[in-house]
């Protein structure tokens, strides 16, 4: 059997690729095919510390910089985005597994990010105000926090390093980008566009490794705040140790998200709508709808009997297979976990209306699972409880509007939610009651656009600041406030021991 090389992905460490030192390493995947394809070096303590220590110079020289020169580089990088969209998608399908246009809209909305953060200067504006008493003003301005972290999933290889970091960078922060291990390269790329671009060295950085170097990088003392992705359980973790050592942190979980689907909705666009929410990217987004949950048993009949017809039809493929609905699983074990879910599902009592446990697609190794579609499940069901990371979607039927919302006000998570109705009653009732961070009326991933704040309640959501929107501009900024006065020389001074009022 022929031995295959593999490529050795970089670190990008002060406008260079560095080669690890540590010899510990991970390995990449290409989930269309299950070929072992690079070995990911898992950077040491010492390496994380040099780095930072990088970073922390390249980071008093860049808040130096003028916003203006700043958003200049911005311009240039959402440019060269624009022009490398291509190559960016074929290394997402490539490591992760999804379709190309599916990664091309993930480009997109990565874009967005930077949109918002090109509109810095008006984010960052301070407040003034003349003469608050004794001929005092007082003003406030947003510093940059000095070097900062993201931590990013490997659902979304771009958009979610675009959406934690681009707006740290543009207030005048430097960044340590810790990719997920499984998804490297777009990281890599998105480096070498960054330098492209202008922006200095040592203002973006990228160290890839495992827990111990997450570990490394969020309880060093020089990190001020810290932006993560990823399961419920690790963005505890993450919350929990970053406050621990007083750093700033915002930690997205995970979602169950629910569609609520009502009697007098249109039954179509709903299946239509569902589709897409549900089983795109492998329904491997944390924001991808779960559980359909219609209301009234005619409601429940005639939607699972079209969502049925319909959900036959997806068809898993390779990345650049452009008939394929949506690709494989980002791994082996992800692939086993899901098909241990569903079979755990079954024997608590759910139906199987569809079937994709033995997909038919040409290569036997990717890591591929047709849509499944599970009936009958009730909230007790762990599958109901637990968000499942690929093509499995549930239906729980309700007989009324209130019934659902307290299932899902009862929910751990609180990421997104979404209710197809043509009452406006209804929608209103249902948006103020709702106990969940983002909501839609007949949108199927309410999703903002990156000018609105992201961020789900409850155990979604750790700490207090969000993504996308001016939200990210607060949260990588300290706010100070100034009050200052100018004497006259000639007039006489005076002792005052009273409280400054005014």
């Amino acid at each position: 059997m022929a031995t295959v090389t593999l490529d050795t992905v970089t670190h990008y460490i002060n406008g260079e690729k560095v080669k690890g030192q540590n010899d510990k390493f991970g390995y990449v995947y290409t989930p269309s095919t299950g070929q072992k394809i690079a070995a990911v070096p898992y950077a040491s303590d010492e390496e994380v510390d040099e780095t930072i220590q990088l970073a922390k110079k390249a980071a008093a020289k860049w808040a130096k910089v003028s916003v203006g020169k700043r958003v200049e580089v911005l311009f240039k990088f959402r440019q060269l985005l624009v022009e490398n969209t291509e190559e960016l998608a074929q290394l997402i399908g490539k490591e992760n597994g999804k379709t190309i246009s599916d990664a091309k809209g993930e480009i997109s909305r990565g874009i967005e990010s930077v949109d918002l953060a090109i509109g810095a200067p008006q984010i960052l504006k301070g407040e003034y105000s003349v003469n608050v008493g004794g001929e005092i003003n007082a003003y406030s301005m947003k510093q940059p926090l000095g070097v900062v972290t993201c931590i990013s999933p490997f659902n979304f290889p771009v958009m979610v390093p675009l959406a934690m970091s681009v707006m740290a960078v543009t207030v005048g922060n430097a960044m340590i980008l810790k990719p997920s291990e499984k998804v490297p390269y777009s990281a890599i790329l998105l480096s070498e566009l960054w330098e492209k671009a202008g922006l200095p060295a040592g203002v973006w950085n990228v160290v890839n490794g495992d827990k111990n170097t997450v570990n490394a990088i969020i309880t060093h003392q020089d990190i001020q705040a810290i932006s993560f992705v990823g399961s419920t359980k690790v963005a505890e973790f993450i919350y929990e140790t970053g406050t621990k050592h007083h750093k700033r942190v915002n930690a997205f979980g995970g979602g169950k998200n629910h569609m609520v689907i009502m009697p007098d909705a249109d039954i179509d666009k709903a299946v239509d709508s569902f589709l897409g929410a549900a089983y795109g990217s492998a329904s491997q987004r944390c924001m991808a709808i779960s559980v359909a949950m219609p209301v009234g048993r005619k409601t429940a009949e005639v939607f699972t009997g079209k969502l049925k017809e319909k959900v036959e039809k997806l068809k898993a493929g390779s990345y650049d297979d452009e008939t394929a609905d949506f690709g494989a699983v980002i791994s082996a074990e992800a692939k086993q976990s899901i098909l241990s879910a569903i079979d755990e599902a079954v024997k608590e009592g759910a139906n199987i209306v569809v079937d994709g446990r033995n997909p038919d697609v040409e290569n036997k190794e990717g890591f591929y699972l047709d849509a499944t579609l599970l009936d009958n499940v009730t909230s007790d069901m762990n599958i109901y409880k637990e968000e499942v990371f690929g093509p499995v979607r549930t239906i729980t039927a309700v007989d009324s509007i209130d019934e659902a919302i307290q299932l899902i006000n009862n929910h751990q998570y609180g990421n997104g939610v979404t209710v197809f109705t043509n009452s406006g009653r209804d929608a209103r009732e249902f948006t103020q009651e709702i106990e969940v961070g983002m909501v839609g009326v007949n949108v199927p991933i309410p999703i903002p656009v990156g000018y609105h704040n992201f961020g789900g309640w409850k155990d979604s959501r750790f700490g207090e600041g969000q993504m996308f929107g001016p939200d990210t501009a607060r949260f990588f900024t300290k706010t100070k406030t100034v009050s200052e006065r100018w004497f006259d020389q000639s007039a006489s001074d005076e002792t005052n021991f009273d409280f400054p009022s005014s």
